[in-house]
């Protein structure tokens, strides 16, 4: 089946097979939040992205396998209300941008921009993307043999940034977006936002402009 990144809350997962690197987008909470499971196609290692919600149903996507990471992209509730008991449940190692880790419910190993994040042979690296949160990441896989693979939490969706509150918040993330993302990053990077729908950055390039004038 093709992976067209559409899921639903309480709907299954979808799946998404890389020659090296196994993705699945499950719809978590009334808030719809996406969570990523990444799994080491060679190692089995598996890497959670945003445990949001409904730690039951997270704990069955994770399955024997085990989780050796848990990554927090930002510090808003709704990305972390299951957190802490699905770190009590698998003794991942949590991590978080130093910035956004006071407020999340456990303590986390900091992380910063460029630091690297293994998933069993595979890696991927951290981009900080301020101004939704102080502390806001997005996680990178480039993939060797194919596209790029960007988690973008909720900095970056389909149709702008992630909201920000006053205009010097709109603007670093508009700076942090263009320096870090569409900068140096192709068109056919392929965008998992923190809720909603997937795109690529080759979709969402020629609207810049726009949202820069818009505000939001």
């Amino acid at each position: 089946m093709t992976y067209t990144g559409d899921v639903t809350p309480g709907g299954p997962p979808a799946v998404r097979e890389l020659d090296r690197l196994t993705i699945a987008k499950l719809s978590v909470g009334p808030m719809d939040n996406n969570a990523y499971l990444l799994r080491c196609r060679t190692t089995g290692e598996q890497v959670l992205v945003d445990a949001a919600n409904e730690a039951p149903r997270l704990l069955e996507l994770i399955g024997d396998a085990g989780l050796a990471t848990l990554v927090t992209t930002h510090q808003h509730m709704d990305h972390w209300l299951a957190l802490e008991e699905v770190v009590a449940e698998t003794g991942a190692r949590p991590l978080a941008h130093a910035e956004d880790a006071p407020g999340l419910p456990i303590e986390v190993e900091p992380v910063a921009g460029g630091d690297r994040v293994s998933v069993g042979d595979c890696t991927v690296e951290v981009i900080h993307l301020r101004g939704h949160t102080p502390g806001s990441i997005a996680l990178l896989y480039q993939d060797p043999v194919g596209t790029s693979h960007l988690f973008t939490g909720d900095s970056l969706f389909p149709g702008g940034p992630g909201r920000t509150t006053n205009p010097n918040d709109f603007t670093q993330i508009m700076d942090d977006l263009e320096a870090k993302v569409f900068g140096p990053l192709p068109d056919e990077t392929w965008v998992y936002p923190g809720h909603g729908n997937d795109s690529t950055l080759g979709a969402e390039r020629p609207h810049l402009a726009e949202w820069r004038t818009r505000g939001w």
